[in-house]
């Protein structure tokens, strides 16, 4: 089979809880929901120079001539989940991961090679509603979309020899403006009391107009914490609808206990916050920690 190499954009976009779906609404209901998510991302993809490469379940892999037409592209489908989702009553949301390199295009339109592995590992770190990508593709960006790029993390990405240097791109216009200064937020969040996070002598006070809330060891984080087991970017605290939710996006993990004694262990995975409990960044709770962060709400 005729083979040639090419530089793309390439990009995995995977519907978050696809498994989950089909438990609760059963095979034909998700298979439906999912099924409209792809016909949308198929059509954003395509508005933006892209090529859908195969569909794996409810993946998505597809390629692009540059990188900005892929990180676009990236940003709509996120817009228009949030903006029209196909069904009002659920929640849809995706997945993204891309990355430019080097890949071999088969005759058949398959692409394979070191660009297609990266992608689908930043794919695998990426959470809902995230587009993570890395120095390469950030690299190719016009100045306009490399300003909405924030370092992420670091990764060991294999057939790689050193860490790969993750990005995530923030996608959403301005969460201060859109959480702020419209009145959309205080109509969802008439009454919520905010969130308190304390660290030491150091205490954030959060509330529904509050932007992200970045905590890591990384000195962009808006709470630096310093432990050795967190990660630079180690998790991000934001309001959705009427809850603070907490997204941990490490490497190792965080532990949370709550007041009421109920324990939870979260890698790449959310948990809303209420009343008040402990949280420590990348390992078990223990009295007595120095790098224990504590929460009131």
């Amino acid at each position: 089979m005729e083979q040639t190499q090419h530089n793309f954009a390439v990009l995995f976009a995977d519907v978050a809880g696809s498994t989950s779906m089909y438990e609760k609404f059963g095979d034909v209901r998700a298979s439906k929901l999912i099924s409209d998510v792809l016909e949308i991302m198929f059509e954003i993809i395509a508005r933006h120079k892209g090529v859908v490469i195969k569909t794996i379940g409810d993946e998505v892999m597809c390629r692009f001539p540059r990188a900005d037409n892929a990180v676009e592209s990236a940003c709509e489908i996120h817009e228009a989940l949030d903006a029209h989702p196909p069904c009002p009553d659920v929640q849809l949301a995706v997945r993204i991961g891309l990355h430019w390199g080097s890949a071999l295009l088969q005759e058949d339109g398959d692409l394979l090679g070191d660009a297609v592995n990266v992608a689908a590992r930043m794919t695998g770190i990426a959470q809902e509603r995230q587009i993570i990508t890395t120095e390469e593709a950030v690299s190719q960006l016009t100045p306009a979309l490399r300003e909405k790029c924030r370092e992420f993390d670091r990764a060991a990405v294999k057939g790689k020899s050193e860490e790969v240097i993750i990005y995530e791109m923030v996608w959403e216009p301005t969460d201060v403006t859109r959480m702020g200064s419209t009145p959309s937020a205080a109509a969802h969040a008439p009454n919520i009391t905010p969130l308190t996070i304390r660290y030491h002598d150091v205490q954030e006070t959060f509330t529904a107009e509050s932007p992200p809330l970045l905590i890591g060891r990384g000195p962009l984080c808006n709470l630096v914490v310093q432990s050795p087991l967190a990660s630079r970017n180690h998790a991000i605290i934001r309001y959705s609808r009427g809850k603070f939710i907490y997204m941990d996006q490490s490497t190792n993990g965080t532990y949370v206990h709550t007041e009421h004694g109920k324990r939870f262990y979260l890698r790449r995975e959310i948990l809303p916050l209420s009343g008040n409990g402990i949280i420590c960044l990348g390992e078990p709770i223990e009295e007595g920690d120095k790098n224990l962060l504590y929460y009131s709400a």
